[in-house]
């Protein structure tokens, strides 16, 4: 079957849009979560809804899996090959389409990078709002996939929040219009739908972005306090206080010393946690803002306050916490990022279990929030190569999910859940919730074709953790034993 399979795509498409040769295929053995690897039978590069289709109606002809792929950044295992299926990389679907000023609106392709849409837009005064660290790198299809933030996202809103409609194409090779290019359109909520699905639906061929004006003014304050809980309580002080920042992010001194290494921001290497907070608007808007933050933060203990003086400076900033992620990669051999959100009330709570957990497992965790919105990043530094350092991370990464559960969070922000997180969905839903997640899949894509075995655990899988009651070995709803 699998030559025929591989024979039937050369057809399809030109001699390098097809990779097959096992040393060819390493750089498509995983995404960002390095730890999980496996090679594909083929990577299909297309370059046309055309080839597509065909593509998509030879792997069904075939029972064979299909996994679409972006830049490959995601940290959740989403990208994961299967060892009997192939990758559909959308690399060569790069073309922003238009940029309408009059609509604020970009009709883009899915392989383009999410800076590109800002600098394409920036001529006309406009911007796009989700920028996740990755923004250099990651893919505005990708971004779809998984539903992604960004520093940005407490006041603009996530990937959900900023697209207006999708093009879609379905394993049988139909394409479906989702959304409108009206602010809203009849019918049940597909778009929101199809956001976050992780390639278990659709492929997506085409977005249109909604696009902001650029804020006339954006200045950035540091604040700098000697503990992670005092950093957390003013953190929910600003948010209570009906301020909403553009961005509001929080880092250890962990993450700090790794960052002003690396990036050279500035940043007090003696603080034990310091907030970034950003504030945009007119200039009188942010003045006022600013004075309103610094009383608050005056009354939270915090050691230091800084204010950005230019656009050089703000830049300067945020590069440090966006360099956060490959800074920590030089003070560790490994690390395994997690991504759990929480309500922001019990931030100081959870920075203390976490503290205590990382005693607990005798790994170091350095911490980088967007906590203005509650959602956590703890980097679990590990070594893989001594004894079950892997292993140890992985439980101990786990169990901080589970604690967001438990306080009333959910176990991703906008990382996804992929193959990283689906033991913890087993936690988070029960029976009933995820048989109707399978119920969504099915009506997409009844053969299961599409990013199989990611993302929604079945029934029985939850059953084998524990997770879910088995009477006499039966489920508790055997309606729902296909599951």
């Amino acid at each position: 079957m699998n030559n025929a399979l591989i024979a039937e795509l050369r057809k399809i498409l030109p001699p390098d849009g097809l990779v097959d040769q096992q040393e060819a295929l390493r750089p498509y053995e995983c995404d960002g979560l390095t730890a999980l690897r496996t090679l594909p039978l083929a990577v299909a590069l297309p370059d046309s809804e055309d080839q597509v289709q065909r593509i998509l109606q030879v792997c069904k002809a075939h029972d064979a899996p299909v996994v679409a792929r972006g830049a490959g950044t995601g940290l959740s295992g989403g990208a994961q090959p299967h060892e009997n299926g192939i990758i559909l990389s959308l690399a060569k679907f790069n073309r922003i389409r238009k940029v309408d000023a009059d609509s604020r609106t970009a009709v883009v392709e899915p392989g383009v990078r999410n800076i590109s849409i800002s600098e394409a837009a920036k001529p006309h005064g406009l911007y796009y709002a989700p920028d996740p660290s990755s923004q250099i790198a990651c893919t505005i299809g990708g971004n779809v996939a998984e539903n992604s933030g960004g520093l940005h996202c407490l006041k603009y809103g996530l990937t959900v929040h900023n697209i207006q409609k999708l093009r879609v194409m379905t394993i049988d090779g139909d394409v479906l219009t989702i959304g409108s290019d009206a602010l809203d359109a009849p019918g049940y909520d597909l778009l929101a739908l199809m956001t976050g699905s992780e390639g278990l639906l659709g492929i997506i061929l085409e977005i249109t972005v909604k696009l902001l004006p650029i804020p006339p003014l954006a200045r950035v304050i540091m604040a700098a306090f000697d503990s992670v809980e005092t950093a957390g309580e003013a953190v929910g002080r600003i948010i209570a206080n009906g301020i909403i920042p553009g961005g509001l992010e929080m880092m250890d001194n962990l993450s700090i010393r790794a960052a002003e290494d690396f990036a050279h921001a500035g940043y007090p290497t003696d603080a034990a946690a310091i907030l970034l907070c950003e504030l945009d608007g007119t200039a009188e808007e942010v003045e006022q803002d600013i004075a309103r933050v610094t009383k608050i933060l005056e009354g939270c203990d915090v050691t230091s306050i800084r204010l950005s003086t230019s656009e050089q400076e703000r830049l300067a900033l945020w590069a440090g916490r966006k360099s956060a992620f490959p800074a920590v990669g030089r003070i560790s051999p490994d690390y395994y990022c997690m991504d759990g959100t929480i309500p922001r009330h019990r931030l100081p709570d959870v920075l203390r279990r976490m503290s205590e957990m990382s005693h607990e497992f005798g790994l170091r965790v350095a911490n980088v929030f967007h906590a203005g919105d509650g959602n956590l990043h703890p980097l679990i530094l590990y070594d893989a190569n001594k004894g079950n350092e892997l292993e140890k991370a992985e439980e101990f990464g786990g169990k901080i999910l589970e604690l967001c559960v438990e306080v009333g969070g959910t176990i991703t922000g906008e990382h996804g859940v992929g193959t990283e997180k689906i033991n913890q969905m087993c936690v988070q839903f029960q029976a009933l919730e995820l048989s109707q997640f399978h119920a969504v899949k099915e009506a997409f894509d009844p053969h299961g074709l599409l990013n199989p075995g990611k993302a929604v655990p079945t029934l029985h899988r939850c059953a084998e953790l524990g997770a879910m009651h088995v009477h006499n070995g039966e489920l508790p709803f055997p309606e729902l034993e296909r599951f």
